[in-house]
């Protein structure tokens, strides 16, 4: 099987990682976090200029026609970044549901940087079960609480799964503005809302029965945060490796001891086999047999969070104190791994129902 990237992939993977160096400086996400929405409006019409807000859109959707891989380039670059912006929440999340419900007059206002979304499934007693809702529906009007949304507090829509009176879990589209809204930043700068909806009128039906359509979505997602881990950890090991070459101790860098040189190795190593897990999901997030992609994604996320958090683990010990301040780049990497392994269940939950499945190859 050819990995290698084409012509195409690799002057986007240029363009992205460009961008990024240029301005997501550490100081500069620092800046952005502290604004009023957690990042950057600038960057976003910047990510759409260059066509990623577009990148999984047909072009007659106003998208340039990617997939999967297109996907996985972008969220590794973001991962290295530490970026902030809602891509998840907007173009993987609610413009994979949007793009297969026929709501294609909206995805040109995504492409171009003009929507922002959020999808609104987790509740307060759901956990990591995506079949546990109790938000419920009646007469075209949501009612229920939803947790931990991300970027809820800056979308102006919102993709809302809620029970009818059959007990089908379905996909509505709801004005943000029309729901009580708490928005705060979560441990790894990122941005998530509590929100209350009471008689939501609802704008649209996406799916009458959406589980299918949720889990797959959400199948996609744990693919491409798998990217983004890799793109962290990747940049994790390496700013671990420049710091036990340049730290100094009995009058030597300690980058030569053979112990924590072994230690090192151990991270390349880990980081390494979390790459192989998060290409695996990319390759099986298209897969038609919803049984198959459920473990192969179960799977990749059990391995990129226990490498997650080894590499993670290593980097704070290896740094010492400077590891934990928050004026240093190491321990925000740290931070945003492990809220990646909680995301959608961590490596335990997913080896449990790799376990339920009979394993990656029954």
């Amino acid at each position: 099987m050819d990995f290698d990237l084409t012509e195409e992939q690799r002057l986007l993977k240029e363009s992205v990682e460009r961008l990024l160096a240029d301005r997501y400086a550490f100081e500069q996400r620092q800046a952005y976090q502290k604004s009023p929405e957690g990042w950057s409006r600038e960057l976003w019409r910047a990510y759409a200029e260059l066509g990623l807000l577009g990148l999984p859109f047909a072009e007659e959707e106003g998208g340039v026609g990617g997939g999967p891989v297109e996907t996985m380039i972008v969220m590794e670059a973001f991962g290295r970044a530490l970026a902030l912006e809602p891509y998840l929440s907007t173009v993987v999340l609610c413009g994979g549901i949007l793009r297969r419900t026929g709501q294609k007059e909206l995805l040109p206002r995504i492409a171009d940087g003009s929507l922002l979304l959020a999808f609104a499934h987790g509740e307060p007693r759901s956990r990591w079960r995506l079949d546990h809702v109790e938000t419920q529906v009646e007469n075209g009007r949501v009612t229920g609480e939803k947790a931990v949304v991300l970027h809820g507090d800056s979308a102006e829509k919102l993709v809302v799964s809620a029970r009818d009176g059959k007990g089908r879990i379905g996909l509505y589209l709801v004005d943000a503005g029309a729901t009580a809204r708490r928005g705060y930043p979560t441990q790894d700068g990122q941005r998530a809302a509590e929100i209350r909806l009471d008689g939501t009128p609802v704008e649209a039906v996406l799916a009458e029965d959406g589980m299918p359509l949720i889990e797959r979505v959400v199948d996609e997602a744990i693919a491409a945060l798998a990217a983004e881990a890799v793109g962290a950890m990747t940049a994790l090991q390496e700013l671990t490796v420049d710091y036990l070459k340049t730290r100094k101790q009995f009058g030597v860098p300690i980058g030569t001891f053979q112990a924590l040189q072994h230690r090192a190795v151990d991270m390349l190593v880990a980081t390494e086999q979390a790459r192989s897990m998060a290409m695996f999901a990319t390759m099986m997030a298209g897969e038609e047999d919803a049984a198959e992609r459920r473990k192969a994604i179960a799977a990749a996320k059990v391995q990129v969070g226990r490498s997650a958090r080894f590499v993670g683990q290593q980097a704070i010990q290896l740094h010492g104190g400077i590891g934990m301040t928050a004026e240093y780049k190491g321990g925000h990497y740290f931070k945003r791994l492990t809220m990646i392994d909680q995301m959608f269940g961590p490596a335990d939950h997913h080896l449990e129902r790799l376990a339920e499945a009979g394993g990656l190859f029954d």
